[in-house]
């Protein structure tokens, strides 16, 4: 089983910014892909970014130039820097990991919130 664990949610000025991190760990081998979600209240989850395990990255529209996705394969982590917050960037952010030979099976984590706020 893999475990995925975010951190460094939290309150923030518009035009701030904040990075997340999500560390795996478990059976690591079985991720490739991993991205991160976000959803916000009344809203459905949706893709923000996405990092492959070759390092190819592609991001939501909503946040290109503003996101960046990386990862750290020696310390099973994966980042997300966020500059320039917006109100609307305001939701729970997800970690998920995709299985490296079975593309239905996703692992996630339970989120970290952020909030774009004056």
């Amino acid at each position: 089983q893999v475990q995925l664990v975010e951190s460094g949610g939290g309150l923030v000025q518009p035009g701030g910014s904040l990075r997340l991190s999500c560390a795996a760990s478990g059976s690591i081998s079985l991720i490739s892909a991993m991205g991160w979600y976000r959803q916000a209240p009344g809203k459905e989850r949706e893709l923000v970014a996405r990092i492959t395990s070759g390092g190819s990255t592609n991001y939501a529209d909503s946040v290109k130039g503003r996101f960046t996705i990386s990862r750290d394969n020696a310390k099973n982590t994966v980042y997300l820097q966020m500059n320039s917050l917006k109100p609307e960037d305001t939701a729970v952010y997800y970690c998920k990991g995709e299985h490296r030979d079975y593309y239905n099976i996703n692992y996630w984590g339970k989120g970290t919130l952020v909030t774009v706020s004056s």
